[in-house]
């Protein structure tokens, strides 16, 4: 779906849709060996940098996903990859509701197993119920844990250490190098993304901005 999108020179969106989840989006934007046709959602609202209670606060916000959407401007044929570790929060459901009745593809990452033990009746759930991976067209399991924290340290009641990060980082790195290498298989040179600090990086990069200067939003 991404390839498709490449080829036909359209951009794909990225939609880090909660808290840490944000995360995911700033991962392969603007990034050193990731493609330039993807455009990031960075969304203030629950950005952590706005506020760690408030982003939580707007990521349980009904309808709060559907002006998100809207402000990105996403329209039919679009492609949406939408990441949210637990996939359940009302931002996270409603930005994919509202992308399908815009007529926009949708990928969707986030852990299944979390989603469905989660109960319905949990204060972060989405008014429907609803889990991200029951809707999307496509869906990635991330198999996170419930609760993401995974390691047991003596003399702790709480586990330490989240996983959702790495593990999010590494599935849109993984789509992003299958992408590649289908394409160059077509014999299709994607434009990628080189580091501005290597050396000869801002000039490789020069020679592609104004291509996505109007069209990526960040």
């Amino acid at each position: 779906m991404v390839a498709e999108q490449i080829k036909e020179d359209k951009i794909f969106f990225v939609y880090g849709s909660g808290g840490h989840s944000n995360l995911a989006a700033q991962e392969v934007f603007f990034r050193a060996g990731g493609l330039m046709h993807a455009s990031a959602i960075l969304d203030p609202g629950t950005l952590l940098s706005s506020g760690a209670l408030r982003s939580i606060a707007i990521e349980r916000t009904p309808d709060y996903g559907k002006i998100v959407i809207d402000d990105y401007n996403l329209q039919e044929g679009d492609l949406l990859i939408i990441i949210n570790a637990y996939g359940i929060n009302a931002a996270t459901m409603d930005a994919v509701l509202e992308a399908k009745k815009r007529k926009v593809n949708t990928i969707g990452v986030s852990s299944h197993k979390h989603a469905k033990n989660t109960p319905e009746d949990h204060q972060a759930r989405h008014p429907s119920k609803k889990n991200l991976h029951e809707i999307t067209d496509v869906s990635i399991d991330s198999k996170i844990k419930v609760g993401d924290a995974v390691l047991d340290i003596e003399g702790q009641e709480q586990k330490a250490g989240a996983i959702s990060t790495f593990t999010n980082a590494f599935i849109l790195n993984s789509i992003s190098n299958e992408v590649i290498s289908k394409l160059s298989a077509e014999k299709i040179q994607p434009p990628i993304w080189k580091s501005g600090n290597a050396t000869g990086g801002d000039k490789w990069n020069a020679q592609f901005i104004n291509r996505f200067k109007d069209r990526i939003k960040n």
